[in-house]
């Protein structure tokens, strides 16, 4: 993390407590006040709550404006029109009803469709009925419609431009909130390496509170410093001004941490916690009491169900018609594939599905055929060498890069992925799921990776979690494999089409 571009930086760093050396990893430099100024007020402080519904309301207006005719004919309005006005406070007030302007770390646009066309919906249908009520009749239809779609429109295209502008303050820390772990342990190390490696959530990790301060090197936190204590909550929070406090695993007694959370909220400071169990926690957790004691449920997915059966029918009827409209494509691929070189215009490889069943797997061929025939020429690399290569995941250009011209822009355009169509087809696979791999790699990695076979509960996918969120080809395994398990214990029909969606926003990216 770069944190020259951070505002407010001093050029000093704050001690460190317990065994730290002259030989540790020196610090980052440490700010007081985190972020400032009116981008940072705007985009991540309290003007991003005042902002998002400002402009919602303002091309609301506008929406009803031009739906009837102009600011002229607007100021104008006949009494069979006039209900037409009523819509723009109508669909706020269902957009605070539906919590559309919940604060969440990271609000991805797609989330926000389905209450934004209920919101803008529900409130054209009661300005019908209000105009019913009013004048006995409905507003003119052309009108109705008008407002209605430039309603959704409007919103629609005023959220994404807000959501990408925050966004892309946040990638180049211009806005975001500063804040402190509690809890140097291995989960505490992997907050602050997923919160670096994601400046989209906003997050900027300045350092550890631990009882038994280690050096950075060895809680694996990168320049992330430990900053002392628990005890020490009041002058980190002095010196540095952070806003919030990340409660990670650590040996603190759960008594100090409810007494260190509720200091938090005495001096100001935002308060998340990693939950114990949190690989088990989905978002059908139901909530209860017995007495003042809250109890959590947990309700898992079950992959032999009803709606994974409804999942699997759409995934044949999608994957039937992809392959008709897709139909043209797949013939000159396949025909410039053979004229690129020597070789089959398939590669077909082993790989494991749902159950642990071996199926074969189906791409474009995309390199030169050299000593395997049979397989359609892809060599890789052992499992092994990957093994000792480190936490990186197997996929891409492994080895000896033997790609065609035809075979870099298949790649690059992912439409060597076209004829896993046939196997989806087949029952091998689905359209949305963790990506197969090797039997070979499974065998290892199985040993080597926490969870890893909690995979093979769901068919295997054409694109998946972890692939529309980069991770793609050689990336970090244990993120892949964490993404995928996700995928899995939260996933519903919706979750699919969100992945869909995504996989068409991915695809004008470099697949490579």
């Amino acid at each position: 993390m770069d944190s020259t571009r951070l505002t407010q930086q001093t050029s000093t760093t704050l001690p460190l407590r317990g065994e730290l050396t002259h030989d540790a990893p020196a610090p980052r430099a440490l700010w007081r006040g985190t972020f400032t100024g009116p981008l940072q007020w705007a985009l991540e402080g309290p003007g991003w709550g005042i902002l998002r519904p400002t402009v919602d309301f303002i091309l609301l207006c506008a929406a009803v404006v031009v739906a009837l005719g102009g600011v002229s004919a607007t100021l104008h309005v006949s009494p069979v029109r006039a209900p037409l006005l009523a819509l723009p406070p109508l669909a706020m007030l269902l957009f605070f009803l539906r919590g559309v302007y919940n604060t969440r770390l990271r609000a991805l646009v797609l989330d926000g469709i389905v209450p934004v066309l209920s919101g803008v919906s529900v409130a054209a249908m009661a300005v019908a009925t209000l105009g019913v009520l009013a004048n006995g009749q409905l507003p003119n239809q052309t009108d109705w419609l008008h407002a209605w779609l430039f309603a959704l429109l409007g919103v629609g295209i005023g959220r994404v431009f807000l959501a990408f502008a925050q966004r892309w303050a946040r990638k180049r820390h211009l806005v975001g909130k500063s804040v402190v772990i509690m809890g140097a342990g291995v989960v505490g190390a992997q907050v602050a390496r997923r919160l670096e490696s994601h400046p989209e959530y906003g997050l900027v990790p300045i350092g550890f509170l631990d009882e038994d301060p280690r050096s950075v090197a060895e809680v694996g936190g990168r320049d992330v410093p430990v900053l002392g204590t628990i005890d020490d909550l009041d002058e980190t929070v002095a010196r540095t001004g952070v806003k919030h406090l990340i409660v990670a695993f650590s040996s603190v007694a759960d008594a100090r941490v409810s007494r260190l959370i509720q200091r938090c909220q005495e001096l100001g400071v935002e308060v998340s916690v990693v939950p114990r169990m949190f690989d088990t926690i989905n978002d059908r957790v139901g909530y209860d009491t017995v007495g003042g004691l809250p109890l959590l449920t947990f309700a898992a997915v079950d992959p032999d169900g009803l709606q994974f059966a409804v999942k699997h029918a759409f995934d044949r009827m999608l994957a039937l018609v992809l392959l008709v409209l897709f139909s043209p494509i797949i013939v000159c691929a396949a025909i410039a594939v053979r004229l690129s070189s020597p070789g089959p215009a398939f590669f077909r490889q082993k790989r494991v599905g749902r159950d642990g069943k071996v199926f074969d797997f189906y791409k474009f061929r995309s390199m030169r055929v050299e000593q395997a025939p049979a397989d359609g020429g892809e060599q890789h690399t052992s499992a092994l060498d990957f093994l000792l290569g480190g936490d990186t995941a197997p996929g891409g250009v492994e080895g000896e890069d033997r790609r065609t011209a035809v075979g870099r822009f298949l790649r690059s355009t992912s439409l060597d992925e076209l004829p896993q169509l046939f196997n989806v087809l087949r029952g091998d696979m689905s359209l949305v799921g963790p990506r197969p791999e090797r039997p070979e790699f499974v065998e290892l990695f199985r040993q080597d990776i926490i969870r890893y076979g909690d995979r093979h509960r769901v068919k295997s996918g054409i694109t998946g979690w972890a692939q529309v969120h980069g991770l793609r080809g050689q990336t970090s395994l244990a993120e892949r494999v964490e993404w995928d398990n996700y995928y899995i214990a939260h996933w519903s029909l919706g979750l699919d089409l969100k992945i869909l969606a995504l996989t068409l926003v991915a695809l004008f990216r470099n697949a490579e």
